[in-house]
C-alpha cells in the first residue's frame, strides 16, 4: 500500500489513498527534515490567511450589518482619513515581512545541495526513468511494471496499480542525496510528494534537489509534467533502506554491472539472446510498439511482418542505436547496454513469426556505438 500518494491518471482514472484521506486532504508531512520543515510553513502561512480571512470578512459583513439603509439612510460624506491610510498600508506590510523570513530560510535550505554523500542522475524519458549514481559505475532504467492487461482492464487491478516499477530508485537512509536532473526528450517533472521533491528535467539543462530521508520504506511519486501520450504510466518509486543494507545493494549491482560489460566480449547464443530481449522489450519497447510488435501506425509502426526489419539489419541497428530524428522513436545508445541492445534486436528479429534466424553479438553492437 502506498504510503500516502496513490494519484493514479491515465487509463485508470484518479484516486488517493486511505492515508492521504485520513490526513484531511493536506499535503503530507513526509519522512525528511525539509518536507516537515515545508509543511511546518505550509500552516504557517495557511493559519497567517484563515485569520487576515476572518478580519476581513468579519468587518465586512459587520459594516454591512451596521451601516445598512434601513438604519443609516444618510451616507456620510468623508475622504483622506491618515490614520487609517498608514494601518491599512503597514500591516500588510509586516504581515508580509512576517511571512517573507520563514519562507526565505526554507527556500535557501532547498536549494542548499552541497555536502552530499552521494550523487544520482535522474534523466526523464518517453516514457521512463533513469537512474546513474555517479561514480559509482551503476546505472538503470525505471520502467512501469504494472501488467498491460491490468491497463486494459482484461485482469484485475492491485493497489498499487499505475505506481509499480520494474527497478525503483534505492537510496540510503540519513544520508544527504543530490539529484542532478535533465531529459533525453521533453520536460517531464520527478516527484515524490513525502520527500519534498518535485523538479522539472528539462533536455539541455540540468537541475538540482536533494533529500535525505529519515525513514525506511517505499516512497511513490509520478511525472507531473504532461509529457505525451504514456504521461499517466510514468511512476516514480523510491526504496529507502538502511546505509548497510544499502552498501551491500550498491556492490551488488556494481558487480552486476562489470559482469554486464564482460558479456560484450563472449559470444551468446539465440535462446539466451532471445530471454534477456524479451524482458527488455516489455521494459522499453512494448508501451509504443505493443506486446505483439504491432505497433500503432503511423506513430509507431509495426514490428511483426515488417520487411525492411526483417531484410535490412544495419538499418534496424542504426535505428534503434541513434534514433528517427523528427518522430517519436529516441535513441537508445545511452540508455541500453550493448548487451541489452544485442538482445532487444535479436528478439525482434526473431519473434512473432520475424524468424530472420539472425543473432546480434554484443560486440557488434560495441563496434557500431564506438563509431
Amino acid at each position: 500500500m502506498p504510503r500516502r500518494l496513490a494519484w493514479l491518471s491515465g487509463a485508470g482514472g484518479f484516486a488517493l489513498s486511505p492515508q492521504v484521506l485520513a490526513n484531511g486532504w493536506n499535503m503530507p508531512v513526509g519522512v525528511t527534515d525539509l518536507s516537515r520543515e515545508i509543511h511546518s510553513l505550509h500552516m504557517t502561512i495557511f493559519w497567517i490567511c484563515v485569520v487576515i480571512g476572518v478580519v476581513v470578512f468579519g468587518v465586512m459583513f459587520y459594516s454591512l450589518f451596521r451601516y445598512r439603509r434601513s438604519r443609516q439612510p444618510q451616507a456620510a460624506n468623508f475622504h483622506e482619513h491618515t490614520t487609517v491610510e498608514v494601518i491599512w498600508t503597514t500591516l500588510p506590510l509586516l504581515i508580509l515581512v512576517a511571512m517573507a523570513v520563514p519562507a526565505t530560510a526554507t527556500l535557501k535550505n532547498m536549494y542548499d545541495t552541497g555536502d552530499a554523500e552521494l550523487d544520482v542522475m535522474v534523466t526523464g524519458q518517453q516514457w521512463r526513468w533513469r537512474y546513474d549514481y555517479l561514480g559509482e559505475e551503476v546505472a538503470f532504467t525505471s520502467s512501469l511494471s504494472t501488467p498491460r492487461a491490468q491497463v486494459r482492464g482484461e485482469e484485475a487491478r492491485g493497489e498499487t496499480y499505475l505506481l509499480d516499477v520494474d527497478n525503483p530508485l534505492v537510496l540510503p537512509v540519513g544520508r544527504k542525496v543530490r539529484f542532478l536532473f535533465t531529459s533525453d526528450d521533453v520536460i517531464h517533472s520527478w516527484w515524490v510528494p513525502e520527500l519534498a521533491v518535485k523538479q522539472d528535467t528539462v533536455p539541455g539543462f540540468v537541475n538540482e534537489n536533494w533529500v535525505r530521508i529519515n525513514e525506511p520504506g517505499i516512497y511513490r511519486g509520478q511525472c507531473a509534467e504532461l509529457c505525451g501520450m504514456d504521461h499517466g504510466f510514468m511512476p516514480i518509486v523510491v526504496q529507502a533502506m538502511a546505509p548497510d543494507e544499502f552498501d551491500a545493494w550498491l556492490a551488488e549491482r556494481r558487480d552486476e554491472a562489470a559482469q554486464e560489460a564482460l558479456g560484450v566480449d563472449r559470444d551468446w547464443g539465440q535462446e539466451e539472446l532471445m530471454t534477456r530481449g524479451e524482458e527488455v522489450y516489455a521494459a522499453i519497447c512494448a508501451a509504443c510498439h505493443q506486446s505483439e510488435g504491432q505497433g500503432a501506425p503511423p506513430t509507431f509502426p509495426a514490428l511483426a511482418g515488417n520487411p525492411r526489419l526483417q531484410e535490412d539489419l544495419g538499418w534496424q541497428l542504426d535505428t534503434v542505436i541513434n534514433g528517427v530524428s523528427g518522430t517519436a522513436m529516441p535513441a537508445f545508445r545511452n540508455t541500453l547496454n550493448p548487451v541489452e541492445l544485442a538482445a532487444v534486436i535479436t528478439y525482434t528479429r526473431n519473434a512473432w513469426g520475424n524468424a530472420t534466424g539472425d543473432v546480434v553479438q554484443p560486440a557488434r553492437v560495441a563496434e557500431r556505438l564506438a563509431r
